[in-house]
């Protein structure tokens, strides 16, 4: 074994070295404007990620290991809640934290076909499709985006509200924490569950505590677009261990069992079950409480994150840093757009910084963004704007979703609103570059 770990030593120094000669070389390379493209998203790591993905493959545990058991206790101590559930993607977070509600030992709470879940028309998809896939009704209220925040108008959940409402499922929309004192009030006020989608806000913070910790069930993911990346990969979060057991029985094929992978008898009575219309005894690991999925991450996947997450801090601090210096420049054209903002309690770590158009310009959002393109610079709209006029809700019965209103602010953002990069592999020139785009294309008009 000595010789072994000797060797191991050996490959994790090359690894290093190749790290120095190959993406550090990279890393440090001058940027120059209009040739180099500036992002709006992407990955910072160093040898330390590398590294732990190569241990991770050369102990060959390939399925959910000392990796991520220790990837999801540190996740959950950072979000501050008691247990963080690693998975594939944040959609399947999404799809799993809805799953879970569906389950029958949820009695009157149980969410069935038919039942409504109110969420905003200007979201993502993967935050509004679980709500199909339960085959629940969404109920689409809309956003406010004159106030700079893109998140629900919170005057409209009364309005949405009927004798099937059973859940809120919301996002912070790119990372600005929607209000949730308000939200939470209204879930508790009417027995509804709410669901946090926290994908874009990882880090953020209300009332001092940090996002992801407000809902019975939050959601996270580690896309490489997000404030840390797995490559692919998720999580649900909660402080409540029976959710949790649901989320899991759901990401691990249904069964009733809760052993993790490669743990016999956790329950020390494996051969003691009897449930359903099984023989007494019937093997536990093969007993199946619910109509479920295999949404399961890898090892090597959850090694990646855990280097990540040594770096988080610094990843948000330079995500607020390029944030504040974009802010500080485009307040000068105010007159041209409505500029990003927060709720009061709220610390947001912005997913990216978005800008809306303001009304009788001479110009239209696809000039602005076809010259910053020109530029070398990525732009992204506001994700769906009206998720409601996108060919795959067109296809859709309309008696299977709802709205409140007309959907205007959301209408206009989908023709009006887009975003640029802040991330943490932006450092200040990229953001000037950016910055001095957009005032040199409004100089032009």
């Amino acid at each position: 074994m000595p010789k072994a770990e000797h060797v191991k030593r050996q490959i994790l120094d090359l690894v290093t070295r190749y790290y120095q000669e190959t993406h550090l070389v990279l890393k440090n390379k001058e940027f120059r404007p209009g040739i180099d493209l500036v992002t709006v998203t992407g990955k910072v790591f160093d040898e330390k990620e590398i590294s732990y993905l190569v241990e991770s493959g050369l102990e060959f545990w390939l399925t959910s290991g000392d990796f991520t058991e220790k990837f999801e206790k540190k996740l959950a101590t950072y979000i501050g809640v008691k247990k963080s559930l690693f998975v594939n993607s944040g959609s399947s977070a999404n799809l799993l934290a809805l799953s879970a509600l569906t389950s029958p030992i949820l009695e009157d709470r149980q969410i069935k076909e038919g039942d409504e879940i109110i969420t905003v028309a200007a979201g993502f998809p993967t935050t509004i499709n679980p709500i199909f896939q339960i085959f629940a009704v969404p109920v689409f209220v809309d956003i406010q985006y004159k106030n700079g925040s893109y998140n629900l108008d919170t005057n409209d959940l009364e309005k949405a509200l009927s004798p099937k409402t059973k859940a809120v499922f919301v996002a912070h929309a790119l990372g600005n924490p929607a209000d949730l004192t308000l939200i939470k009030e209204f879930c508790k006020t009417h027995k509804l569950f709410f669901i946090e989608d926290n994908c874009d806000a990882l880090g953020s913070t209300f009332e001092g505590k940090r996002t992801g910790s407000f809902g019975d069930l939050s959601t996270n993911s580690f896309y490489p677009a997000h404030q840390m990346t797995t490559g692919e990969g998720g999580a649900v979060s909660s402080d409540d261990p029976f959710l949790m057991k649901l989320v899991t029985s759901f990401r691990d094929w249904g069964r009733d069992c809760w052993c993790p992978t490669g743990v016999d008898n956790t329950c020390r009575k494996r051969f003691d079950w009897q449930l359903g219309d099984l023989p007494e005894g019937y093997d536990h690991k093969y007993t199946y409480s619910h109509i479920g999925y295999n949404l399961k991450a890898t090892e090597m996947q959850a090694a990646i994150g855990l280097g990540q997450m040594e770096k988080l801090d610094g990843f948000l601090n330079q995500r607020r840093k390029n944030f504040n210096l974009a802010y500080a420049e485009l307040k000068t054209l105010e007159d041209h757009f409505y500029l990003p903002e927060m709720n009061q309690k709220a610390k947001p770590n912005w997913f990216g910084f978005p800008l809306t158009l303001k009304q009788d310009l001479r110009f239209k959002r696809k000039d602005l963004v076809n010259y910053l393109e020109s530029k070398r610079i990525q732009t992204r709209i506001l994700f769906a704007g009206n998720y409601l006029r996108h060919p795959a809700l067109k296809s859709l019965d309309p008696r299977k979703y709802k709205t409140v209103g007309k959907l205007e602010n959301s209408n206009y953002v989908l023709e009006n609103s887009f975003w640029f990069g802040v991330h943490h592999g932006l450092h200040e020139e990229k953001v000037s570059y950016t910055i001095d785009t957009i005032k040199d294309f409004i100089k032009r008009i």
